[in-house]
């Protein structure tokens, strides 16, 4: 609880200052942000590899790394002026299970490999899994922190998800008795590796015929 106050006290300072948090939004840190995205490590196993995708104020990636000094974390975000941010809060809270990476998540797909992906508030589910399912190890899960609308995002992207690689998902709530509401999360697993063939687009003629290649 000390370092969490603390990591509140940097969101409702310099994270308001740098317009990280809207001002309107540190009345209610810990009931609406902290909290419920505390209740989403119930879905995650010790010692899990997760990167936190569109980390911006950390949300959920640094209270994941607080509360759960035995998972690693990566606290991914595009924007300078939020990965210093996330540097120095990783600093001021000595939180040694936690780096940080500027990047974007298309761009790390041959360097970061993860157990899960999470992700709050980033982008519609057919283009957020579209960035994470490619992090993901097999049997790994998207954790996408979503609201009332879950259900049918969800059920629009079945199809676009399959097609990105094989997979279950499905709506779960988590933090029933510590949170009200409950947190809603998409959660999207990995059941195997992609059954394509690695003949590319480029390589086959139209009406996906295979181009013979010219006789020398």
């Amino acid at each position: 609880m000390p370092v969490m106050r603390r990591y509140a006290d940097l969101l409702a300072d310099a994270g308001v200052q740098r317009g990280l948090i809207g001002p309107r939004e540190v009345p209610r840190l810990w009931e609406r942000h902290l909290m419920n995205c505390a209740v989403v490590e119930e879905l995650i196993p010790r010692g899990a590899e997760v990167v936190d995708v569109g980390s911006g104020a950390g949300l959920p990636g640094v209270v994941l790394g607080i509360l759960r000094p035995d998972l690693s974390v990566t606290l991914l975000e595009p924007l300078l002026r939020r990965t210093v941010f996330l540097q120095e809060c990783v600093e001021l809270l000595e939180l040694e299970n936690v780096a940080v990476r500027r990047g974007r998540a298309e761009e790390m797909k041959k360097e970061l490999r993860a157990d899960f992906v999470t992700a709050r508030a980033v982008a519609p589910l057919t283009r957020l899994a579209g960035w994470a399912l490619p992090l993901l190890r097999p049997k790994g899960s998207l954790l996408a922190m979503k609201g009332e609308q879950a259900e049918s995002e969800l059920e629009a992207a079945r199809a676009d998800l399959s097609k990105q690689r094989p997979c279950v998902a499905d709506v779960i709530r988590v933090g029933r008795g510590k949170v009200d509401p409950a947190t809603t999360v998409v959660r999207v697993t990995v059941t195997s590796e992609s059954g394509r063939s690695t003949t590319s687009r480029s390589q086959r003629a139209p009406g996906g015929r295979k181009k013979r290649g010219r006789k020398r």
